[in-house]
């Protein structure tokens, strides 16, 4: 059995989440390490701050000033490029993406229509991608700390607020949501238009981590967790908790998830499955960037960093 009383087994153990303040938004790695000691004694330390206290979000009376972070950007090159990198530096896709729109016909270089793989193009080329001139922009890496109603898209049909609304201001370029967040769910969410990068930390073989606050209807049993651990069947296939713990032990009905699965609504789904219904879902990791210093609705970009370090995993 796997709980937080309970000794190793295998996937799906129940394992302390630690949530160390000072960190850095990046991690050297982003798989779950085994824990070689025997059964969790004591009170959970689950997203707990450094002071051993358990976590409280801090509230900010200020608003954030993002024009004191530090701007990050990858600046074209100024020669010839690969045409399937010119087009997934414009941020619409990946350049292996781009490689199929080119066969197909539906890229123009100075008008002529290119259907060659490896051409290349200067910066003073005309490229046109379905009829609309692309440029090859310099790249920008932003976290934003999604707030509720806020769709996870550029537009929206109906009028509703989009983090590509909030996050306006920040540049010139063109820059995209990488997968998305339920309106309801809050935390982080990237935004870039590296579609090479996007692609990545989207594919499902990446098995991206991912860790959750989840405050749920009702407490959570101690026999629940164990089948979340363990693994349960939803309509489109199995899954399992790689990691799950109350995040205070006197209050059961908040737990900490870490999961590597991306499929739509995961989360509220497991719940849901068991019988509960979830109050608040707040991401507050993803691919080993956080949102610590940025209030709910705000933004940063990237450090240096952080950008190669996505670029590793």
């Amino acid at each position: 059995m796997r709980t937080n009383q309970h000794n190793n087994s295998s996937r799906g153990r129940n394992r302390n989440f630690k949530r160390n303040s000072n960190s850095e938004s990046t991690e050297n790695n982003d798989r779950p390490q085994k824990r070689t000691s025997g059964p969790r004694v004591g009170k959970t330390n689950v997203f707990k701050s450094e002071s051993n206290k358990p976590y409280k979000a801090k509230t900010y009376n200020k608003p954030f000033d993002n024009g004191k972070k530090k701007t990050y950007r990858e600046e074209p090159g100024s020669g010839p490029v690969r045409l399937n990198k010119y087009i997934a530096n414009s941020g619409i896709c990946s350049r292996r993406e781009a490689d199929t729109y080119i066969t197909a016909g539906v890229v123009k270089v100075n008008g002529k229509i290119i259907t060659e793989l490896g051409y290349k193009v200067n910066p003073y080329d005309k490229v046109e991608f379905e009829g609309q001139i692309i440029k090859n922009e310099a790249k920008v890496y932003v976290v934003l700390n999604k707030p509720k109603d806020t769709i996870s898209a550029v537009t929206s049909d109906r009028g509703e607020s989009t983090v590509v609304d909030i996050v306006s201001n920040c540049c010139n370029e063109r820059i995209y949501p990488v997968g998305r967040l339920d309106k309801a769910t809050t935390g982080v969410l990237l935004l870039t238009n590296d579609g090479d990068l996007t692609k990545k930390l989207t594919h499902p073989s990446k098995n991206i981590k991912k860790i959750y606050q989840v405050s749920l209807d009702k407490p959570l049993t101690k026999a629940d967790m164990e089948k979340l651990a363990e693994g349960i069947v939803l309509e489109d296939g199995e899954i399992h908790a790689d990691e799950i713990s109350y995040i205070d032990l006197d209050n059961k009905a908040k737990v900490g998830v870490e999961l590597h699965s991306g499929r739509n609504r995961i989360v509220r789904r497991m719940f849901e499955h068991l019988g509960y219904r979830v109050k608040k879902l707040d991401r507050v990791y993803f691919a080993g960037i956080t949102k610590k210093n940025v209030p709910r609705g705000k933004w940063r970009f990237l450090s240096e960093k952080e950008i190669g370090f996505l670029k590793m995993l």
